[in-house]
């Protein structure tokens, strides 16, 4: 299958999830974060503000500053095709920008190097075990994990995993992968 349809294919299936599913599968994935042993000695973070269907991290954050860790979020120039962590303590620190992605406001935030965090949460729409991932068609992690050293996770529900995602010699796995159900330690 080609990315498009897979893409399109799992938007579907999570599309059709049930609010009151939706929200018990986040809290279930949170806790499995909680639970690991990367999250617990981590100092920094760096995590996307969740938008849609996505695995909420509104509370993964919430919880990341009630625990004094440093949260870092993405900014993307779009010009540039490049993406960079900026720190991230309040909402009046982002702007929406396009897509309704919320993202940090430069003037309110700071820079935060690849080699200051410690955890890097990894987006996508699909995932296979292996670690290969489809993202939104920008390609921003995959050029940033190429000079990411530390431990990378994606945060899925178990709609969002397919047999195998069409992985290129530029694609980079994640470590693992954390569902409502289960612990994926990625072999690719």
């Amino acid at each position: 299958m080609l990315k498009t349809n897979l893409r399109n294919d799992v938007k579907r299936r999570l599309n059709s999830l049930e609010n009151d599913t939706y929200d018990k599968n986040c809290e279930r994935i949170n806790k499995r974060l909680f639970a690991q042993p990367y999250w617990l000695k981590c100092e920094t973070i760096a995590i996307t503000i969740s938008n849609g269907r996505e695995v909420d991290t509104a509370m993964i954050i919430k919880e990341a500053l009630r625990l004094n860790k440093r949260v870092a979020i993405p900014k993307c120039y779009p010009d540039q095709k490049i993406m960079e962590f900026r720190t991230f303590q309040t909402t009046d620190q982002l702007e929406t920008v396009y897509f309704g992605l919320k993202e940090p406001v430069v003037s309110k935030t700071a820079f935060v190097p690849a080699g200051e965090i410690d955890l890097l949460i990894v987006p996508g729409i699909c995932f296979d075990r292996k670690g290969y991932r489809i993202g939104y068609g920008g390609g921003y992690y995959d050029r940033y994990m190429t000079q990411y050293r530390g431990f990378s996770v994606s945060l899925a529900f178990e709609a969002q995993l397919v047999s195998a995602v069409p992985a290129e010699a530029h694609d980079l796995p994640v470590n693992q992968i954390l569902t409502e159900n289960e612990v994926i330690v990625a072999s690719g």
